[in-house]
């Protein structure tokens, strides 16, 4: 996989001018967006790994293999920011998600360790009334002990009410569990992307 880093983007007017079908990559403040990113894409600094939550307040757009663009949006629940900050972020969003026309699919990011927060209920009840395509990555699977670990996910799938098939355990730390959910993604994408995955 061939990856770069293209725009950090603070509004519409910043947005790639591109027709590349994007990936988005959504989940809490401190969830492991940063780590997901570098680990899926193999580049350990691709995108930045912050221990202050909230660090990534902008929407940050990276071409992968010239056939599709992986997208990182700000994490939700940053309680840190002012109102302002949080308003415009809002906004921000807003925009993308309404107006971004080639959004492909959404890789919710939620923490295997414990069951899905409101603000992750809401993020996916948001995502289901505007009909995008969802995959569940379920981060820091190698802190629940294996013999818990499909309950864990268990519980995530009942109160996502997402199927288990949908649900991809993930541990940047032991490097499991990304092949399975590239392919995933792929399927989001479509063949065309496909295609280009099986020659990288």
């Amino acid at each position: 996989m061939n990856s770069s880093f293209l725009v950090s983007a603070s509004g519409k007017d910043n947005w790639p001018d591109s027709d590349l079908p994007e990936i988005v990559v959504v989940g809490r403040s401190n969830v492991g967006k940063s780590s997901f990113i570098n680990a899926l894409t193999g580049r350990k600094k691709l995108a930045y790994v912050g221990s202050t939550p909230g660090k990534t307040q902008l929407i940050n757009f990276f071409d992968i293999d010239g056939q599709w663009a992986l997208v990182d949006v700000p994490g939700y629940g940053y309680a840190k920011l002012s109102q302002a900050q949080l308003r415009q972020m809002g906004r921000m969003m807003d925009d993308y998600f309404g107006e971004r026309k080639q959004i492909a699919g959404v890789v919710c990011l939620v923490d295997a360790r414990h069951a899905p927060s409101a603000d992750d209920l809401d993020m996916i009840d948001y995502f289901k009334q505007t009909g995008r395509r969802i995959i569940i990555g379920a981060t820091k699977i190698d802190k629940v002990p294996k013999t818990k670990r499909q309950a864990a996910l268990k519980v995530i799938s009942r109160d996502l009410q997402i199927p288990m098939k949908s649900i991809y355990p993930i541990s940047s730390v032991e490097k499991s569990g990304f092949d399975e959910i590239y392919q995933a993604i792929l399927g989001l994408l479509g063949q065309k992307a496909e295609a280009a995955g099986e020659n990288a």
